[in-house]
């Protein structure tokens, strides 16, 4: 899946959690929050406190994934990080497997991560899950914004 596909409601709703509820989950220890922004993205908008950053494009290209032009000029609008194959593994495996956490993807909007989450599950992690509105809708909490408490249905 590319970012460009639409994703249909019901894979939506199975796919997304609001963000209040993934807040809750990560405060209480069952979840942890992967942000799969680019580095450079986080660096010019700000990272979210206590998330995971592991970059998309990066373990798309990693796993030998062919990348979207769009998807293309926006890894390549940004330094690398440092990450193999195994180190991706070992972290996903730590998280889902060792401390059987729900993996809740975050990018800027919640496009990105419906699809981080669906590669995830596709490689057998079925606790993979995308949180509605992103870090937008985080920034939004953070300045006294509302932030639906549900995902909204298409």
């Amino acid at each position: 899946m590319t970012t460009e596909e639409a994703v249909s409601p019901e894979d939506i709703a199975m796919l997304e959690m609001s963000l209040p509820t993934a807040l809750e989950l990560t405060r209480l220890g069952l979840a942890t929050m992967i942000d799969i922004r680019q580095t450079f993205e986080i660096e010019m908008k700000g990272a979210i406190p206590d998330s995971l950053h592991i970059p998309l494009f990066e373990v798309k290209v990693l796993l030998g994934h062919a990348l979207s032009e769009d998807e293309q000029d926006i890894l390549d609008a940004g330094e690398p990080k440092d990450m193999d194959v195994k180190s991706f593994f070992t972290m996903i495996n730590q998280l889902h497997h060792a401390r059987d956490h729900l993996l809740l993807c975050i990018c800027n909007s919640g496009r990105r991560s419906l699809s981080a989450a669906t590669l995830l599950r596709s490689m057998g992690y079925p606790k993979a899950l995308s949180v509605a509105g992103g870090f937008q809708a985080w920034k939004k909490l953070q300045t006294g914004q509302s932030v639906p408490a549900s995902p909204p249905t298409h």
